[in-house]
């Protein structure tokens, strides 16, 4: 029988994403999903992917579509005020 495991909702979201191939993370700290990057920030390094907190959710965003337009899979996360700042 497979292990069992329990997850807050932040954890779940970023668990599922390194399951389905994610392997980069940029992001910034906000609440409340600061519970994402924090996870990320153990986790990819487990499994040959990279975090990193950028200084802004500008920033972010930007090495996102960086890392998007080079063709891997990536993410971010945020708050409706960082959102936002992205648009």
């Amino acid at each position: 029988m497979a292990e069992r495991k329990l997850f807050k909702g932040n954890e779940a979201v970023a668990e599922a994403a390194v399951r389905a191939g994610c392997r980069f993370f940029f992001g910034y700290p906000i609440t409340p999903q600061n519970e994402i990057p924090e996870y990320m920030s153990r986790r990819l390094p487990e499994v040959g992917g990279v975090f990193l907190q950028a200084e802004s959710e500008v920033a972010a965003i930007n090495m996102v579509y960086g890392a998007a337009g080079a063709g891997v899979r990536v993410m971010t996360s945020s708050s409706s005020p960082g959102i936002s700042l992205k648009q």
